[in-house]
């Protein structure tokens, strides 16, 4: 039996919300969901053998009609862990978007010069390095990092990992030679509040390099008393205010690995205005910092 064989009978995790509802607030014109992914279909875009997780397919149509649903015009659809660095699904979906779609590709760092510029060319404008020991196997500081010298022009770094090993990261994080942007602000611990000791230490790396962006995303992961994620927002309101010219938002849909406290997606644009309570703060997280760092051309 094949690989796309076994995958197709296995039973897969479906983790999005199958009725989300109809947002309150209201995205301004040309907003952007600048962290959202796909899977498969698998039966044309196979997991990777060394998948931790093999969800349920949601494809291109359901992304774009959930972007719809929100109220959003555009789409950053990062590469899932499930899909390794076979990008050919996150490039299908962007292929579909009519223009309205940019992509977040996971790369083998050995990738050649004409590899990278095809996925320039198929619409990525960043790679990502995930440092999450419970989705990948092995994360080559060196090897990243040599990658990251060769990037097409223009283009960034997007990392993820857990507050936990931030201070660890820093060395890493000061040699990358291109700007940064940091998935959910590194998984901080948001019950502290904006005075909490990872708040604080994520404060302290945004302070370190003006380049340095980050997403202030998954309420649903990140505070552990539930919707309507009040301690969130009381931690990151003061963060988006601050560094308001470097921050991107993203509904994380499907939410991988969230299949037993699924986000209802409307309650999570509910959201941005708690966290951007000024029409400028929400141009500039929906609009502005995005359209900069993956429209730029």
């Amino acid at each position: 039996m094949t690989l796309r064989q076994t995958q197709s009978r296995l039973d897969r995790i479906v983790s999005w919300h199958a009725s989300p509802s109809p947002p309150r607030y209201c995205p301004p014109p040309g907003a952007i969901d600048a962290h959202c992914h796909v899977f498969g279909p698998v039966a044309q875009f196979p997991f990777s053998s060394k998948a931790k997780y093999l969800p349920a397919d949601a494809g291109p149509e359901m992304l774009f009609a959930l972007r719809d649903h929100l109220g959003f015009d555009r789409n950053v659809i990062v590469q899932a862990s499930c899909h390794g660095t076979d990008n050919s699904a996150m490039l299908h979906a962007i292929a579909r978007s009519g223009g309205r779609a940019r992509g977040v590709a996971m790369v083998d760092p050995a990738i050649a010069e004409a590899g990278l510029h095809a996925l320039h060319d198929g619409g990525a404008r960043a790679i990502r390095f995930n440092f999450l020991k419970r989705l990948v196997d092995d994360a080559p500081r060196d090897q990243f990092l040599e990658v990251s010298k060769r990037l097409p022009q223009g283009w960034h770094v997007v990392i993820y990992f857990e507050a936990d090993i931030l201070e660890e990261l820093r060395g890493f994080i000061d040699a990358i030679p291109v700007p940064i942007v940091i998935d959910h602000m590194g998984r901080p611990d948001v019950t502290g509040g904006p005075a909490g000791p990872d708040m604080q230490a994520f404060r302290a790396l945004l302070d370190s390099r003006d380049d340095i962006h980050f997403k202030a995303t998954c309420p649903d992961r990140l505070d552990p008393r539930g919707d309507p994620w009040n301690c969130f927002a009381a931690a990151v309101a003061p963060l988006v205010a601050d560094y308001s010219d470097r921050v991107l938002w993203g509904s994380d849909w499907p939410h991988p690995n969230m299949q037993h406290a699924i986000p209802d997606d409307g309650h999570l644009v509910d959201m941005i205005p708690r966290i951007a309570p000024t029409e400028e703060l929400q141009r500039k997280l929906l609009v502005d910092n995005p359209s900069r760092l993956y429209w730029a051309d």
